[in-house]
């Protein structure tokens, strides 16, 4: 009877960290959809917007420093996680291939038969892949946004660059969660009960981390920006009589 019991409670636990992980984000989709100011996600959004209306209101490509160099930091964080993903997928079909039997002990309670391994190590390795090619995308989305900011004597339409921006966020999220999915995973290797407890507590810290509660800000040019800008429009005009 324990013999029964230890080989199959992969067949319940592990689904079921599964579906709380699942029931978990289909949730948080719901609140960024209908209610995003309630997730961390929905005010990144928020800010990200407002800071794509105060570039584009620059209009002036010697003043893009600062934007290029957010937009930098933004690809080359994006850029580093996929090669880190693509990396881990290769060392995971590596361990494939040399069919390592590290992860076969009696120690660990839960099936541990050569077809349940193998499954472990695709679903590893799907997420990872799944990881890399969100953060690959994120990366195009960001060089987008860096061509249409820096496009010189044209009136680019912000939306484009809001949507840039903010798809390359949102695949940038979906690459996160790829990576969190994967880390319950890799705990499946020591068995099913370690991955539902992984499983759990992620839910509960992942509640308090993408839950918000501050205020959305309307943001608005400081009252500098705003002399500055009358300053320019009166001597744009002056020179104008004077022509």
């Amino acid at each position: 009877m324990m013999g029964f019991q230890k080989e199959y409670l992969d067949l319940v636990l592990v689904p079921c960290g599964i579906i709380i992980m699942f029931v978990y984000h289909i949730f948080l989709l719901f609140r960024y959809l209908n209610f995003p100011e309630t997730t961390v996600v929905g005010f990144e959004n928020h800010n990200k917007r407002a800071w794509v209306h105060r570039v584009m209101e620059l209009n002036d490509i010697s003043n893009m420093e600062l934007p290029l160099s957010a937009l930098s930091s933004n690809t080359s964080a994006a850029t580093y996680l996929a090669s880190i993903s693509l990396g881990l997928s290769s060392l995971i079909g590596a361990w494939i291939a040399s069919n390592n039997n590290i992860f076969v002990s009696v120690l660990i309670y839960g099936d541990t038969s050569p077809t349940t391994m193998m499954l472990k190590y695709i679903s590893l390795l799907l997420c990872f892949f799944l990881a890399f090619f969100c953060f690959v995308q994120a990366t195009r989305c960001f060089i987008n946004a860096t061509y249409l900011i820096t496009m010189p004597n044209s009136d680019t339409p912000i939306y484009y660059v809001e949507v840039a921006i903010i798809r390359g966020g949102e695949f940038w999220q979906l690459g996160l969660r790829s990576l969190y999915f994967a880390l319950n995973l890799l705990l499946w290797f020591f068995g099913p009960i370690p991955m539902l407890a992984s499983s759990i507590i992620m839910v509960i810290l992942l509640h308090y981390l993408d839950s918000n509660s501050t205020p959305l800000h309307d943001f608005q040019a400081s009252s500098k920006q705003l002399g500055h800008r009358s300053i320019n429009n009166v001597v744009a005009t002056t020179a104008e009589h004077n022509v």
